[in-house]
């Protein structure tokens, strides 16, 4: 989870080859008035994100087992419909600063979110409270770096998967 350009596609990617576990991408979840709108430059409202957050829920469902998904989840009640799967739920938040994060979108190619939207997701991010199952890993570093980062915080915290390779 986290806002764009913190890393979620790359880190998720490493994870999942790792594993072994399907890979999954929320962003491929919207709806084409979504994308529509995020590609203008405008931000997504909680009414316009209800229904992306129940596919993203349902794809999680539809794995029936391990899997990696990126996924903003900015909100707490965004998490928490996701955490409404029939599996359990862990949320690895990758946090960057505003510079770093700026820095990345304006190099990135490709993608419908621009880089104009990066102050409403940080204004709109609720950090991972403290109830709330998962890490918090720092994107400073290499994507390589970050993963193994993420994969040890989550083996620290009680999960229950061995990291590979």
């Amino acid at each position: 989870m986290g806002v764009a350009g913190c890393g979620k596609s790359t880190v998720a990617e490493l994870l999942a080859d790792r594993l072994g576990w399907p890979l999954g991408e929320a962003d491929d979840r919207h709806p084409a008035s979504n994308v529509a709108a995020m590609t203008a430059g405008t931000a997504l409202t909680d009414a316009d994100r209800a229904p992306w957050l129940l596919a993203v829920r349902d794809w999680i469902d539809a794995q029936d087992g391990d899997c990696v998904l990126t996924c903003s989840a900015l909100r707490r009640s965004y998490r928490d419909v996701l955490r409404t799967a029939a599996a359990r739920v862990r949320f690895v938040h990758l946090a960057g600063s505003r510079e770093q994060l700026a820095e990345r979108l304006a190099a990135r190619t490709g993608h419908f979110m621009p880089p104009a939207l990066l102050d409403s997701q940080l204004a709109t991010l609720e950090p991972l409270g403290a109830d709330e199952d998962g890490v918090v890993v720092p994107v400073d570093g290499t994507p390589v770096e970050v993963a193994d980062r993420a994969a040890r915080q989550l083996s620290e915290t009680g999960n229950s998967w061995q990291v590979v390779g």
